[in-house]
């Protein structure tokens, strides 16, 4: 066994929210988040940092930690120190918590020396997601377009993988960040069940491959059942932007922008509260980045 491994997994902004069907889409984006697991001799002792938001709960990387110890039973002989370094806001709709669960899914198995699928290390990431009560649909959508990277729609009822798409480069994603945060745990799944429809329509023209509009489509309906303005989604239309729409729980929301609307879309957010982040599709899977002694 190795005693030290490092991994990177990526960002993503959502296509179609699963919370209200089980089936959805994600983006990914280039944002990025970093762990490193190192190996102990302390048996069945898992120790979280998060080294950028110290504050924040290291439960989820802790237990996807622990999972995988514990899939080969290596928590009898060992513990670990895990350590996850992010650009990605916590807690507004930017997949965090999937970008650190397979992170530190791929560096854990690193570290025991263990080889298994991509599919089966994305699995991995979820389960100890639910484990740690941070998805309520399992995020399998999220997992798997911050995993592969490009936009992937999922039945996550299912864990199944649907379609892939390669959208052109041509685009640059914004994101408004709102100066709050918004966790899984304060969004009621039943309360969004009325407007499944809406949702599932957003899924289908997805799968057809008009994911611009779904995205729109979906950041609306959510704003509305969850309680937010449009203002951004409303700006970043207005200003050139292709799509717009709240990415996850929010507030967040992510626009898909031409680049020479960039500025635009920029001058008319810096009138709303918040911050806004430039970056652009991803299409690089998550890795191992060093492993040793």
């Amino acid at each position: 066994m190795r005693r030290v491994a490092e991994a990177v997994s990526y960002g993503a902004v959502t296509i179609v929210n699963a919370m209200a069907t089980g089936r959805g889409a994600a983006l990914g984006v280039r944002l990025w988040t970093r762990a490193k697991v190192t190996l102990t001799n302390r048996p069945y002792q898992f120790v979280g940092r998060n080294l950028s938001e110290p504050e924040e709960d290291s439960n989820l990387i802790e237990t996807t930690a622990r999972h995988v110890f514990q899939r080969f039973k290596a928590d009898k002989s060992f513990g670990a120190v895990v350590e996850t370094q992010s650009n990605i806001p916590v807690a507004v709709g930017l997949k965090s918590s999937s970008a650190a669960s397979n992170a530190v899914a791929i560096a854990s198995l690193k570290v025991l020396g263990k080889k298994v699928s991509d599919i089966r290390t994305v699995k991995f990431g979820v389960e100890a997601s639910f484990r740690a009560g941070v998805t309520l649909t399992g995020a399998y959508d999220d997992a798997c377009a911050s995993y592969f990277g490009g936009l992937i729609v999922t039945d996550n009822s299912r864990q199944r993988i649907l379609k892939r798409f390669k959208p052109k480069e041509h685009y640059r994603v914004l994101i408004h960040v709102p100066y709050r945060k918004k966790y899984t745990s304060q969004v009621s799944r039943a309360s969004l069940r009325k407007f499944r429809l809406f949702v599932r329509f957003a899924h289908r023209e997805a799968m057809s491959g008009n994911y611009w509009n779904s995205m729109t489509l979906n950041g609306l309906v959510y704003s509305k059942a969850l309680g937010y303005d449009t203002k951004s989604v409303k700006a970043a239309l207005h200003n050139g932007a292709v799509a717009a729409g709240l990415t996850g729980k929010g507030p967040a929301v992510a626009a898909i922008v031409p680049r020479a609307r960039v500025s635009q879309v920029c001058c008319a957010w810096n009138s709303l509260p918040g911050r806004t982040i430039e970056t652009s599709f991803n299409f690089q899977k998550a890795q191992a980045l060093r492993v040793g002694s």
